[in-house]
C-alpha cells in the first residue's frame, strides 16, 4: 500500500513540476510581450519621418557604407546642426554650443545614465567610464593624481620605447626584407601586413604592462594568438551590441537564459575577470614583500587601501579598454590618410631629420615635444577619424539645448565627433581635406576649442590620458615614418566600420611595408 502511495506521490510532485514550469515559461513570455509592446508604444516605430523610415528600412546603406556617415549627411543638412532619430528616442547634435552646454555649462543634467551603465556594465562594472556621482569623482581623483606625476609619464614612455625598439621595430623590418628578398629574386609575391593587426598588439602589449604589469607578448615575431586579447575584443564588441538592439529586453532575456551572444560575452568577461582577480592577487603578495611596483594596479591599490578586489578589478580594466582600443584605431586612421598623402609624410620627415639624430631609432620625450607638425598631422587625423565617434548621455530633467531642440527627461543625448570634423561651418570648405597646416601658427601646433573637438571629450569628463596617448602616437609616427614607407593597398574606397565601443576598420588594414634607403 505504502509503495502506491509512493508512487502516486511522485506522480503528483512530478505533475506539480511540470506544471510549474510551465507556467512560469508562460508568465515569462506574457511578460517579455508585454514589455515588448509597451516599449514598441514608447518608441513610436510608425514615425513617419523620413529619417526614421530611412533608419528602420535601412535603405541608408543605398548611399552610404557607414551609418556615422549617414548621420552625418543628416546633421549636414540640419539649420540647427541637430537631428532627431525619434524610434531611437535620441537627439544627435554636431552644434559647437550645444556640445558644450552638454559637457560643461550644464554637465550635470547629462550624466552617462543608468541605461548605459546598464549595458557595459558586465564588462566595465564600476569603473570610471561607467558610473557618475560621487564614484566617478573619486575615481577621476586618484586618476588625475596618478596620470599626472612624473613617475608614471616616465614609466609609460619608457614602456613604449622598449616595445617600439624590442618588437615593432624588428617584426617591420622583417617584412620589408621578405619584400626586398621578392623583388630580388624576381617573384610576383608581395608580402602583406595587416596593420591595424600590428598596431593593436602593440597597443595591448603597451596597456597591459602599463596597467598590470602583465607582458602578453602580443607582438613577438611568432604573432601568438592571445586569448586575453581576443577575450577583451569580443567582450568590448558584444557590449557594443547590446546598444544596437530594438529594445534592452532582448539581450536581458538572451542574458537570463544564457544563450546567444550574451552567453560568448560571459565567456569572454569571464576569462578577463580570472586574469585580472590573478593579477591582483600577485600584488598582494608583492605589495606584502619588498618588491615595489610601477604599474596602475599596484599605485591604485597603495593609493586606495583596498581590498575589495572587484573594484580595482573595475578600475584597470576601464583603463585597458581606453588604452588600447583608442589608440590603436587612431594611429590605424592616421596611417590610411598618410598613405594618401605624401607631401604630409614628406613634411613630417623634414621635422624628423631636423629634431632627431640620423641613426636615433626612437625619439625621447623632449624631442616628441619639438614635433609641432606631426602633432598638428595627428590631431587632424583624429578629425577625419576619431577613435570614439559618438558619445551618449542622458538627461536628468527636461531641458532646452542652445540651438532650441527641446529635451525630454530621459532621452538620450549624442554628440557626435565623427560628424563634427566634416562639418563646413566648423572647419570650412576643406573639412574634407587632410590638412595639418590648420593646426599651425607660425609653425608651432595650437590646439582648437574642445567642444569643436571634442575627440577626447571636453569639459569635467575630459580625457585624463590624452598626454601619455599623443606622446606614445608620436613616438610610434616617428619610428616608422623615419625608416618605413607604410602604403595601404587595395581598391581606394571609404573604409567600412566594424561594430564596438571605439571605431575599428572592418577587414583590417593590409599595407605593403618598404625600407627606405
Amino acid at each position: 500500500m505504502s509503495f502506491y502511495f509512493h508512487q502516486d506521490s511522485l506522480s503528483l510532485q512530478s505533475t506539480m513540476s511540470t506544471t510549474f514550469t510551465f507556467l512560469f515559461f508562460s508568465f515569462t513570455l506574457l511578460f517579455s510581450f508585454f514589455s515588448f509592446l509597451l516599449f514598441i508604444s514608447r518608441i513610436k516605430p510608425w514615425c513617419n519621418c523620413n529619417t526614421c523610415k530611412t533608419f528602420l528600412t535601412m535603405s541608408w546603406s543605398n548611399k552610404f557604407v557607414n551609418l556615422v556617415d549617414y548621420y552625418t549627411h543628416l546633421l549636414q543638412e540640419s539649420p540647427t546642426g541637430t537631428i532627431h532619430v525619434h524610434v531611437l528616442g535620441n537627439t544627435i547634435t554636431s552644434n559647437p554650443e550645444n556640445v558644450e552646454y552638454i559637457l560643461k555649462t550644464n554637465f550635470n543634467n547629462y550624466p552617462k545614465g543608468k541605461q548605459f551603465s546598464t549595458i557595459l556594465g558586465d564588462l566595465l562594472g564600476r569603473g570610471i567610464f561607467n558610473v557618475d556621482g560621487h564614484s566617478w569623482k573619486f575615481q577621476r581623483k586618484m586618476a588625475s593624481l596618478e596620470l599626472g606625476s612624473v613617475v608614471i609619464r616616465s614609466y609609460a614612455m619608457e614602456l613604449v620605447i622598449e616595445e617600439i625598439k624590442t618588437r615593432l621595430l624588428p617584426l617591420i623590418a622583417s617584412v620589408a626584407e621578405k619584400k626586398t628578398a621578392s623583388k630580388a629574386d624576381n617573384t610576383s609575391e608581395d608580402v602583406l601586413l595587416d596593420m591595424q593587426d600590428i598596431l593593436r598588439r602593440f597597443s595591448f602589449d603597451n596597456i597591459c604592462k602599463f596597467s598590470f604589469g602583465l607582458d602578453p607578448c602580443c607582438l613577438v615575431p611568432s604573432l601568438p594568438v592571445s586569448n586575453l586579447a581576443n577575450a577583451f575584443d569580443l567582450s568590448s564588441t558584444l557590449s557594443a551590441q547590446r546598444a544596437l538592439t530594438a529594445s534592452p529586453l532582448i539581450w536581458k532575456m538572451k542574458r537570463f537564459f544564457n544563450i546567444g551572444s550574451e552567453k560568448k560575452l560571459k565567456e569572454a568577461i569571464k576569462i578577463v575577470n580570472d586574469l585580472a582577480n590573478e593579477m591582483i592577487k600577485q600584488r598582494r603578495e608583492i605589495e606584502n614583500g619588498v618588491e615595489s611596483r610601477k604599474d596602475l594596479l599596484s599605485r591604485f591599490m597603495g593609493a586606495l587601501n583596498s581590498h575589495d578586489d572587484e573594484y580595482l578589478r573595475d578600475i584597470v580594466v576601464s583603463f585597458l579598454l581606453a588604452g588600447r582600443d583608442t589608440v590603436a584605431s587612431a594611429l590605424t586612421g592616421f596611417f590610411i590618410l598618410l598613405s594618401k598623402n605624401p607631401k604630409v609624410e614628406e613634411k613630417i620627415r623634414v621635422e624628423l631629420d631636423r629634431v632627431m639624430n640620423p641613426n636615433q631609432e626612437c625619439a625621447t620625450f623632449e624631442q616628441t615635444r619639438e614635433m609641432h607638425y606631426l602633432n598638428g598631422a595627428i590631431h587632424e587625423s583624429m578629425r577625419l577619424f576619431p577613435p570614439v565617434q559618438f558619445d551618449s548621455k542622458f538627461a536628468l530633467e527636461d531641458d532646452v539645448l542652445p540651438d532650441g531642440t527641446f529635451i525630454k527627461k530621459g532621452s538620450r543625448v549624442t554628440y557626435h565627433p565623427y560628424a563634427m570634423g566634416r562639418m563646413e561651418n566648423i572647419w570650412g570648405p576643406d573639412c574634407l581635406e587632410f590638412k595639418p597646416e590648420r593646426w599651425l601658427k607660425d609653425g608651432v601646433f595650437v590646439p582648437k576649442c574642445p567642444f569643436k573637438y571634442p575627440v577626447f571629450q571636453a569639459g569635467s569628463r575630459v580625457c585624463l590620458g590624452k598626454e601619455l596617448a599623443i606622446v606614445e602616437m608620436k613616438s610610434v609616427v616617428a619610428s616608422l615614418v623615419k625608416r618605413f614607407d607604410v602604403r595601404v593597398v587595395g581598391p581606394n574606397q571609404e573604409p567600412q566600420f566594424a561594430p564596438g565601443l571605439t571605431a575599428s576598420f572592418r577587414g583590417g588594414l593590409p599595407v605593403k611595408i618598404y625600407e627606405r634607403t
